[in-house]
């Protein structure tokens, strides 16, 4: 099975590196882009075939070590 882990700010934590991207954009004259938010996504390789056992596992990960969860977000999607 494989998890996929998007890890986002949280909506007011300011995203310096969305905003370097967006300046950046504009210079390159792509209009019409109002905001950019920048993220990251892990991809993990698990042995679980339990759907169940396999969420609370990645979501335990990401408590603990792959997302801080007083500034950022995150979002599990499993894949068998």
């Amino acid at each position: 099975m494989k998890a996929i882990v998007n890890i986002s700010l949280k909506e007011g934590v300011l995203d310096s590196q969305g905003k370097a991207v967006h300046h950046a954009l504009d210079a390159l004259k792509f209009e019409g882009v109002e905001d950019v938010r920048v993220g990251k996504q892990i991809v993990l390789k698990l042995s679980s075939s339990d759907k169940v056992s396999a969420r609370k596992e990645v979501t335990e990960m990401c408590e603990s070590l792959l997302a801080n969860t007083v500034i950022e977000d995150y979002e599990i999607e499993l894949i068998i």
